[in-house]
């Protein structure tokens, strides 16, 4: 591509706005010195719902949802909706989840989810095992961003390395210098950009191509014609989707970007209202799904690699190139951009509080002093981003969405001790260990096995998975993460009822019932009830109840 000038002036300028931003977020609403973990890696639970609903938004609608879902469309069509049903389920499913981990974090102290399992189940083994599956689900989900602004510097004509390590170096820093109140505060830029580029795209673009039927009809006759894919679902594609928007859905909030943004907010209240009102981020998801069908009647190609394959992530940079004018292209390539590091810093607040957390305190220092453990924190944030640009060169994945979905994969086995851990106790910490053990094991055996045919490559090439590969006589395949679930959840069931036939001791729960509805902020609203006579029955009821 040739160098634009105008493009890449626009897209420097913006980027460079929210880096300075970036940095001067270190100061925003700060009511403590950021050598605390809880200030630096949780924004010092100030987030209200506005800040915590553009927080929580610009973590999970990412450059994965401006870029690789689009492009996933371009090729196969139809199969790549499979985030539409999975949105539409996931906020209902996660409201009462969150909620109930927002109050028994707040009144045990707990930063992170592996925290929440260690009190939970009694177990330091449990709590490493979900730390470390964490920090590797982790690292291609971060890979995926950087790839993602490496496409849209490639489509303004820059290429090489060099342009995606200098904005590395930005990420680095001001995730190193402001902690979680950097992407709060740029998440806010990001999605005025993001909303100011779908609502152009979905008005200015249908208009230049001939209307929604044209696009439709030329996207479906391409398809077709490549023999890729088909505008509406294969059979054959159907249970794969269907498993692909359930795993995505149940995996979603296991993520520790995802608690940290979660962890951060003021209130049970908080919660409840981002649960009920993200689902309208959906809406702009399906308008940003098209620009795949969009660039197919465009006549988008995408840009070749080195190797002599196609880089899909180029689709929707290129078809913004083509359809706007300069200087509103480095916009929208301004809006990828920044919609790629606001994630990308959380995450790795995320995953660097769990080493400190989990890992270094629990096992190497456990007199860490708050300080230290901040000052770790922040050491391990940049460790994730190099692991991450190390994961671009060892994963080949056909679909760039499948970095995100191989991460996906592996978070699901913590479902078991996390998801279903905040609502009951019954699993045997030996029966979730074993469950752990064997889900990823199975988790990475079928990733293993499945190919690239794009690129040649005999193993992890994607995370849809042949049953033909388990003995089934047919073509269809099924997600790989809802596969080694159902070997998981099977192998704790069937352990957990032997340790309790058997009576293995189990480890102490040191969380309450009255721990999962705390709710200091909301309690403090609410007028104080009399004194009343100190009798034991009381004191007891009084030291088991909200503060």
């Amino acid at each position: 591509m040739k160098l634009d000038v105008t493009e890449l002036t626009v897209f420097t300028v913006l980027l460079l706005a929210v880096t300075v931003l970036g940095f001067l977020a270190a100061r925003w609403r700060r009511t403590r010195a950021m050598d605390d973990l809880k200030e630096w890696g949780l924004g010092g639970h100030q987030f209200g719902s506005w800040i915590t609903w553009f927080l929580i938004g610009g973590d999970l609608y990412t450059a994965y949802t401006f870029v690789a879902i689009p492009a996933l469309i371009y090729h196969v069509g139809g199969a790549g909706f499979f985030s539409l049903p999975d949105l539409a389920i996931v906020y209902p499913m996660v409201y009462l989840l969150l909620v109930r981990l927002w109050s028994v974090s707040k009144a045990k102290g707990y930063v992170t989810t592996a925290d929440f399992v260690r009190g939970r189940f009694g177990s330091r083994a449990l709590a490493l095992c979900v730390a470390v599956t964490g920090i590797l689900s982790t690292l291609p989900y971060i890979a995926l961003q950087l790839m993602c602004i490496e496409a849209v510097l490639r489509t303004m004509g820059v290429d090489g390395q060099w342009p995606v390590a200098v904005a590395f170096v930005g990420l680095a820093g001001f995730t190193y210098q402001s902690g979680l109140r950097a992407p709060a505060l740029i998440a806010i830029v990001k999605d005025v950009l993001v909303y100011t580029v779908v609502i152009a795209a979905i008005v200015f673009i249908p208009l230049k191509l001939g209307g929604w039927g044209h696009i439709f009809d030329t996207a479906g006759h391409k398809l077709s014609a490549s023999g890729t894919g088909r505008t509406a679902l294969a059979p054959q594609g159907q249970l794969n989707y269907a498993s692909l928007a359930l795993g995505s859905a149940m995996g979603l909030f296991l993520f520790p970007h995802t608690s940290t943004a979660a962890l951060a907010s003021r209130d049970r209240k908080v919660i409840k209202r981002n649960m009920a009102a993200l689902p309208a981020y959906s809406l702009a998801v399906g308008f940003i799904a098209l620009l795949g069908l969009m660039a197919l009647a465009a006549g988008v190609v995408p840009l070749g690699t080195a190797d002599g394959g196609t880089d899909s992530n180029t689709v929707v940079p290129l078809l913004f190139h083509q359809m706007f004018p300069g200087w509103f292209a480095g916009i929208a390539f301004a809006a990828v951009g920044i919609g790629a590091l606001v994630p990308a810093s959380v995450m790795s607040i995320g995953a660097a509080n769990l080493f400190t957390r989990n890992i270094y305190r629990e096992f190497l220092r456990p007199r860490a002093t708050p300080a230290e453990e901040a000052r770790v924190s922040k050491l391990a944030s940049l460790a994730v981003k190099l692991g991450a640009l190390i994961c671009t060169l060892m994963l080949t994945p056909q679909f760039s969405t499948d970095f995100q979905l191989i991460g996906n994969v592996i978070i699901l086995q913590t479902l078991p001790a996390v998801g279903l851990g905040v609502v009951v106790r019954w699993f045997h910490r030996t029966g979730l260990l074993a469950g752990w053990v064997l889900g990823m094991a199975a988790s990475l055996w079928m990733l293993y096995r499945i190919p690239n045919p794009a690129t040649h490559h005999a193993h992890f090439g994607g995370s849809a998975l042949p049953l033909s590969e388990l003995g089934f006589h047919t073509h269809m395949t099924m997600y790989v993460g809802v596969l080694a679930l159902v070997v998981n959840l099977v192998v704790t069931v069937l352990v957990t009822l032997a340790c309790r036939a058997l009576r293995v001791p189990d480890g102490a729960d040191e969380t309450r019932t009255d721990d999962y509805f705390h709710a200091p902020a909301e309690s403090a609203k609410t007028p104080a009830p009399l004194p009343r006579p100190a009798g034991p029955v009381v004191a007891a009821r009084a030291e088991g109840s909200p503060s």
